[in-house]
């Protein structure tokens, strides 16, 4: 049913503030046609607000230490507000080449695991799996060769009547 989420950041400058996505903050995109770029971002989630009005809608991205992001920013040369701390997150704004502001916050609470997505415990028991499946394939006999493959015997009157017919055969 629903396959991803569609997020459009209007702009007075949508070269410069695709650079940035691009170049600063390193998202891989694809051209949908005409030079119309859109970007790839890391996992999201939804949270629904109590509000007075609808269509009030905010976007932030997320980071997993917003202190070394202002740093990394203010290097660049790029404004952002100093960090605070909200209770459910530390908030910082990044100003855009083309002049709008962007919420950037490290997380304090604890993320939805995506629709789809293999839980954290699930893709560790996969990966030990592998591994245990891959020791085995790989067991080594005397002499440091891989053990070979050996076919099942065979049963039932099929397999007495090969057997005496190879016994025929030595006599």
């Amino acid at each position: 049913m629903i396959i991803g989420a569609h997020i459009m950041i209007q702009s007075t400058n949508d070269k410069a503030d695709q650079a940035f996505l691009r170049d600063v903050l390193g998202f891989g995109s694809v051209d949908a046609g005409g030079g119309f770029f859109i970007y790839g971002v890391p996992p999201s989630e939804i949270a629904i607000h109590a509000s007075d009005a609808n269509d009030n809608h905010q976007l932030f991205l997320m980071c997993d230490d917003v202190e070394a992001f202002v740093t990394d920013m203010t290097a660049r040369g790029i404004a952002t507000t100093a960090p605070a701390n909200r209770g459910w997150g530390t908030l910082c704004e990044v100003t855009l080449p083309g002049g709008g502001r962007l919420g950037v916050y490290q997380p304090h609470h604890p993320r939805p695991e995506a629709p789809g997505a293999m839980p954290a415990r699930r893709k560790a028991a996969a990966r030990k799996s592998k591994r245990k499946t891959a020791k085995k394939k790989g067991a080594k006999q005397k002499g440091g060769r891989k053990a070979a493959a050996r076919k099942p015997k065979a049963k039932g009157k099929a397999a007495r009547g090969k057997k005496a017919a190879r016994r025929g055969k030595r006599r």
